[in-house]
């Protein structure tokens, strides 16, 4: 490893780590426009030179000069202060000065630099350029006159989306950043371009004018748009939230959020239940808690009662749901709301083994009836990662979908499982870190499951060091859900049977409730969705950014969320409804408060009492039926309208619109 000294600071540095590295070792700040841990090095803004010996007497961009043995580097030399200013001053001669009505105010490095290593007076005396504001879509609003041409859109767009929408046209001061003919950028990540503008150029178009970093609150959350867990930070006014923004987890979503992630967040202010209902002569009309209640309390169900869970539920919520259902005799507890009913013995065989992070590192992978673009994003990215970084294989089987990677798909029927062709075979046998990622849509089609345990065996995807059987959920309640025992044997279909009396629906909005017509329906929810629509009693509950709660992602990685705002009108935490609930129907539950609850929990499972990855022990059930027939489907069939708050959400449903159905949205203006 080589050794260099920073301002008389020796470090020794990883190989191929670069001088902006080794002086960030040193705990010496570089300042930088263009360069980014997460994207190609492009050297273009000069903002990060640096003085490095043996070399010319010049000033050097430390992103892209290779550190090297027996460097002297220098990053406070009158030569570095002078060049750092000279560039800033060029940087700035164009820039308008916006900063009193940009939304980059307050959180824009551009001011931060030009504080610090700015000259604070301009020599320039000409006219300023500018440039016509060019259309990126629904999520980006564009101001180019800003632009400092970095090129990280450019680079996010076409390395880590994977989706070649925006470039570069013209040359030297005549360049302009833009899309392709100018349309919406057709990608789930397209909002992060907005986090890596370091000036306002890209700003957040649902967020225009709403606030200013300071007026805000801001707690840390989990999303439960999907199933991976993304850590964000949830930014709120008042009972408002205005924001979801990623946070960085080199293990979860590194740095980066689908857009819906980002900008669902407005569905929490729409279709809100915030009063319990009661169906009287087949009307909902409101009703107090008590009455609400009562109505249930009347309902004379014994041991005649079910639960089942939606994908956005939080694991107190169930785990108090369970207590109570169990407590009135019954075990029928669900979570896999579409009708799943896959071998629930050992979660390892259910589970997304290999990690998130994990499934970069893979050399050849199988996708069975899954679209990772979709049902995944970020998922998706570190495919994509393995792909472009590591000469994946990535092999196909079930309806074809874009994946922003090549995909060499073996065809539509799931009978391949049982016998690849030879091309993929062969890539297995000699594959040094082999995978296999079955979807939502696999799990639905009979042995598809047990052929993918049984195809894992033949090629060895199960060792020492390297476990590459992974199942895709796409629900954030599901792997908490079946940790919890929300899998009865059969799944809804066998509960739907046993004709249960009293139904509890835990924003369960994509089942189908037809086969419980006779049922009498409780809905705990935070959406007039087709939950509520079908219940016989609606008792509003708390959406996630308005509770504490526990989550278990795709790979079994405990996390917490902490609440950001209060529920809104009568609405409470699902928790506190069930506890209140529990008094009426004489099944008193055993904590008072949170705490109580959450420590319960965690004694009965001791896996949730600890944040981070769940060590499942591989012991794959034997005897599934093993020959699956019929095509794959897949689970997702509008990527932006996955879920109640998304459906609520403007700006996902105009996403929708227009990226996925070709819609043409119209301006003010127009």
């Amino acid at each position: 490893m080589p050794k260099v000294t920073v301002d008389g600071i020796e470090v020794e540095v990883p190989q191929g780590a670069t001088v902006l590295q080794a002086a960030e070792l040193a705990g010496k700040e570089i300042p930088r426009f263009c360069y980014h841990e997460g994207l190609s090095i492009a050297g273009n803004c000069r903002m990060c030179l640096v003085e490095v010996k043996p070399g010319p007497p010049k000033p050097q961009a430390s992103c892209a000069l290779p550190a090297a043995d027996g460097q002297e580097i220098r990053t406070d030399t009158e030569m570095v202060r002078k060049a750092r200013e000279g560039v800033m001053e060029f940087l700035l001669i164009n820039h308008p000065l916006d900063c009193p009505i940009c939304d980059q105010g307050g959180e824009c490095d551009l001011q931060d630099q030009s504080i610090a290593y700015g000259r604070g007076r301009s020599r320039f005396q000409e006219n300023k350029r500018a440039v016509t504001e060019k259309y990126m879509g629904p999520v980006i609003k564009t101001v180019m006159t800003r632009c400092i041409h970095c090129t990280r859109c450019i680079r996010f767009a076409e390395e880590v989306a994977g989706v070649e929408e925006i470039g570069a046209i013209n040359r030297g001061e005549s360049m302009e950043i833009t899309s392709y003919l100018e349309r919406a950028v057709h990608s789930e990540l397209s909002g992060n371009v907005v986090d890596l503008c370091p000036v306002g150029a890209l700003t957040s178009k649902p967020y225009a004018f709403e606030a200013r970093p300071w007026e805000l609150t801001k707690t840390m959350g989990i999303d439960v748009m999907d199933g991976v867990g993304t850590n964000i930070r949830i930014d709120s006014r008042g009972r408002e939230v205005l924001r979801a923004l990623p946070r960085q987890n080199d293990d979860v979503n590194e740095e980066w959020a689908t857009d819906k992630t980002r900008h669902a967040i407005d569905g929490l202010m729409r279709r809100r239940l915030d009063t319990p209902y009661v169906r009287r002569e087949g009307t909902l009309v409101p009703a107090s808690w008590n009455e609400a209640f009562e109505a249930i309390a009347a309902v004379k169900a014994g041991s005649s009662v079910a639960a089942i869970a939606g994908d956005l539920v939080d694991c107190e919520t169930m785990y108090a749901t369970k207590k109570l259902v169990t407590s009135m005799g019954s075990d029928m507890l669900e979570g896999r709301q579409t009708g799943l009913s896959y071998d629930v013995s050992n979660l390892a065989a259910v589970n997304f083994n290999t990690t998130i992070a994990g499934i970069q590192d893979a050399d050849v992978i199988i996708l069975v009836s899954t679209n990772t673009r979709w049902e995944a994003s970020l998922v998706n990215t570190r495919i994509r990662k393995a792909v472009r970084k590591g000469g994946a294989k990535v092999f196909g089987i079930g309806p074809e979908a874009d994946q922003t990677y090549p995909v060499e798909w073996l065809g539509d029927d799931m009978g391949l499982l049982s016998k690849l062709p030879k091309e993929a075979a062969d890539a297995l046998k000699n594959a040094e870190k082999p995978a296999i990622i079955l979807g939502g849509g696999a799990l639905s089609v009979e042995g598809a499951h047990g052929a993918a345990l049984k195809l894992a065996a033949k090629y060895k995807l199960i060792r020492d060091d390297w476990n590459g059987f992974n199942v895709l959920h796409v629900g954030a309640s599901r792997t908490g859900g079946l940790l919890l025992g929300y899998a009865f044997d059969g799944g809804i279909k066998a509960i739907a049977e046993k004709k249960p009396k009293l139904l509890f629906s835990l924003g369960a909005d994509e089942m189908d409730y037809a086969p419980f017509e006779n049922s009498f329906k409780v809905y705990i929810g935070h959406h007039g969705d087709a939950g509520a629509h079908a219940a016989d009693v609606i008792l509003p509950a708390a959406a996630y950014t308005e509770k504490n709660g526990t989550y278990v992602n795709l790979e079994g990685r405990v996390q917490r969320s902490n609440k950001a705002i209060f529920a809104p009108g009568d609405a409470r935490e699902d928790w506190s409804i069930l506890r209140a609930l529990s008094d009426i129907l004489g099944k008193t539950l055993p904590f008072d408060n949170f705490a109580e609850l959450r420590g319960q929990m965690f004694a009965d499972q001791p896996e949730l009492a600890t944040e981070g990855l769940i060590s499942f022990g591989w012991a794959p059930p034997s005897g599934l039926a093993d020959k699956p027939t019929g095509q794959g489907v897949l689970p997702i069939k509008d990527f932006y309208l996955t879920n109640s708050i998304a459906r609520a959400s403007a700006t996902m449903q105009r996403c929708s619109a227009e990226l996925l159905h070709g819609d043409d949205m119209l301006e003010a203006a127009e």
